[in-house]
Parts: C-alpha cells; structure tokens; sequence
C-alpha cells in the first residue's frame, strides 16, 4: 500500500491509499456469501445461487458498497500507520476509483491531533506553600470531634442558631399547598442553612409550643420550577428545642475519640500528626497541579480540533454517569431529580473540557520528548490499584484494560511526577521583586 498524507492546515488533511486485489477479492466474497442466502434464481435452490450467475445476473459491482463497507476499516487502520497520522474522529470518505480488476482508490478527509511546541517544563517556578500545622488548627480539629460527639438535650430556652428545633410545618402559596411543602416532625439545625434562605433564621428565639408563620421567597434558580421565585407562607409548629451538650475536653473525652491513646495531650499529639500527614497530600497536590498548569502554559498549540473537546466531555459524562450508575441513578432518574437537562450537563463539562485536552496533549508530548515507558511491574502494580480502588479482581482489570492503556496512563502519572519533582518553589523574596 502506498499512502498519500497532504496536510491542509493545523489539524486536517487528505489521506489518500489505494486497496489491492488480495483485499478487493476478500471483500467480494464475503459480500457475496452474506447476500447470496436472500436470492432466489430459477433452478437454484434459495442461496445456492453460483457466483457466476449471480455476476452475469446482477454485476459484479452489485458487491462493491458491502465488500467496501468490509474492508475499509482494515485498509484505513493500514494506510494511518503508514502515513504516521493520529486521526481523532471519523474520516470522510470518497471514493477516487473502483473500477473493475483495478486497485481502488480511496481519498479520506481527517481531522488529526495537533502538533505540540513545548515549552519549559522542568524546574518551573511555583508558588510556595505554607507547610506548617498550627496550634488553632489542632484545637479546630479537636473541637469538630467534640461537635460530633454532642448529645442533643431538650430545652424549655428560645430556640438559638446551633440548637436543633422539631417541628411541624405546612407551605402554601397564594393560599394553595404544593408538593414537598410539608413534613411532621422534622429535626431542623437551626443555621445549617439546609431550608430556603430565611426560614431558620425566623425560627430563632421562639419557644416549644408555639405557632411560628414563616415568610419566604423561594430563589429564582430553584430546583422546582413550579415554586421558583415565588412568595410562600408556612404554618410552622416548634414541637421541641434540643440544645448541644458538649463533652468536657479532658482524657475520658479522649479516650472515646481514640482507643489508641490516654490522656487529652496524647489526642493533641496525634491529631497533629494526622494534620501534618494530610497537609503534605496537600502540599504536594497544590504543587504539582501549579507546575502542570505553568508546564501546560508554556506549551504553544494552534489549534485544538473540536472533535477532542466533545470526545472529553462524553468521556466526562460517561465516567460521572458510571459512578451515579454505581450508587443506583440512571441518567433518567439525575436529570429528574435535579431539575437539569443533558444539554445543560454538557455545557456545564465544556467549561473545563479544552484545558484538559491541552493538558493531556501536552502531557503525552512530554512522555515523547523524555522517552518515558512504563515497566512490566509498574503495569502489574497498577493494576492492583486499579483492582484495590473499585474492588474488582485483578483479572477483571487485566481483561477490561490493554496493555496499551495502561502504559499510557502510567506515562501521564510519570510524566506529571516529573513536572512536580523538578518544580522549583519561589521564595517570598522573589514575588516581591516581580511586583
């Protein structure tokens, strides 16, 4: 085969390959053999038909779309690697040539991935991170854990922000009740901002017992179009206030937070370990994400073609709609429950769907440019992870994963880690003397 790439601009071309009579006459005979079960010729018992009648009957030509239809893929995946093109979308076709005991020409328009200029991407400047753990935020900490391990005592006091109420409550708008607008016994932290905007806070210093008629405007962009916007009243009953109790911070408070440890000091100590350990996830996470998008800024690329952009945000879709489909939503019932649309869905992914295709393009460029590969026991590695992280056996990874996927994708992790470890954190000293 010879193939004929002519670049038009950034991201198209014409690829242009001829199909040989090997493959022209495989084609033909498995046309043949699909199409002869459903011809009836005198004589011939249904699909018995003889090629040669059936080419003197109907033309030999009469098998061209379906043996085409049947060995384009294979010719086009042959005449791609030939050329050296990554294509990524589907290919227009047209057909230069077929004419009869000659090899068939094939022109193809395709759309193909950009070519990258890096630029700097080892040793780029980045922000410095404050790595510390303080006291306050041991204290915050261990006050969370308090918060947590509150008991809720009813109070005969006016209900305050902080305190749980329990009520009965019935909306209405313009005199008429809607849907969802009413509930018996309902447990309510009053500040917690869960009800619409407004209605906790006139909750506040009332009593158990009393009659409270709340008067709120439902937000313009909420959930249900029937109510939003509108003005609505609810007849609300307090039926209890339950206030916090709080555990006193001493060593048997500490000892019910943590079984490993025996005195509040020791809680303090741990605590902080614990904060030092997820401080440096942090730090190093803020770290590398700020010297992949310096690494991904310096990188020059002129056009992204608009078939990656809405491949990326399919496969946005498809993963979140995996993990709904793992908790027990469809699609259906998602859109349903919030109010939203596909479209809607999909434009809400567009926003950050072009910075992750030049992410991703740059990020494979830079696998090239370091000649980064990944190991047999990087790859076996990964799929343990992979099995770890969605409780699968590692079998199952190995047969829904090539190997070429997974090559690729630890590549990308190598290629990220050797951005982030070769970044260069600034010195305050150096964001002065840029001002």
């Amino acid at each position: 085969m010879t193939a004929k790439w002519n670049k038009k601009d950034a991201v198209t071309g014409e690829l242009t390959f001829e199909i040989d009579q090997d493959q022209i006459k495989t084609g033909l005979d498995k046309a043949f053999n699909r199409v002869k079960g459903n011809i009836t010729v005198p004589g011939f018992r249904k699909g018995k038909v003889s090629r040669t009648i059936f080419n003197k009957m109907y033309g030999e030509t009469a098998l061209y779309e379906d043996a085409l239809n049947d060995i384009f893929p294979e010719a086009y995946e042959a005449a791609v690697a030939e050329a050296g093109i990554e294509p990524v979308d589907q290919p227009q076709v047209s057909i230069e040539s077929m004419e009869p005991g000659k090899n068939w020409e094939i022109k193809t328009t395709v759309t193909v991935k950009p070519e990258v200029k890096l630029g700097e991407y080892k040793g780029v400047a980045i922000p410095k991170q404050n790595k510390r753990v303080y006291a306050a935020d041991v204290d915050k900490e261990i006050e969370e854990k308090r918060q947590q391990m509150a008991e809720l005592v009813v109070s005969e006091d006016a209900a305050k922000k902080g305190d749980t109420v329990v009520i009965d409550y019935n909306g209405t708008i313009d005199g008429k009740e809607f849907d969802g607008g009413s509930a018996k016994n309902y447990s309510l932290e009053l500040g917690s901002g869960s009800f619409i905007p407004g209605f906790e806070d006139q909750l506040e210093g009332h009593k158990a017992g009393e009659d409270v008629t709340v008067k709120v405007t439902f937000p313009e962009d909420y959930q249900s179009k029937e109510v939003a916007g509108k003005d609505a009243e609810f007849a609300t009953t307090i039926h209890e206030v339950k206030v916090k109790e709080l555990p006193e911070l001493d060593d048997e408070f500490a000892k019910d937070v943590d079984e490993d440890v025996d005195s509040l000091d020791d809680l303090k100590k741990k605590v902080r370990e614990d904060l030092k350990a997820k401080k440096a996830n942090e730090v190093q996470e803020a770290n590398e994400q700020a010297a992949l998008k310096v690494a991904v800024d310096n990188a020059t690329i002129e056009t992204i073609p608009d078939a990656m952009i809405q491949t990326e945000i399919q496969q946005q879709m498809d993963q979140f709609f995996g993990n709904m489909q793992r908790q027990g939503i469809n699609q259906e019932m998602y859109f349903k429950l919030t109010g939203t649309t596909e479209q809607q869905m999909r434009d809400q992914f567009a926003g950050n769907a072009e910075t992750r295709v030049k992410t991703n393009l740059v990020l494979e460029a830079i696998v090239a440019a370091e000649n980064i590969e990944a190991s047999d026991d990087e790859i076996a590695n990964e799929v343990k992870s992979l099995a770890s992280d969605y409780g699968m056996e590692e079998t199952a990874v190995r047969n829904a994963l090539s190997d070429d996927m997974l090559v690729h994708d630890i590549s990308m992790q190598k290629a990220i880690a050797l951005i982030r470890d070769s970044a260069v954190e600034e010195k305050k000293d150096d964001k002065k003397s840029d001002d």
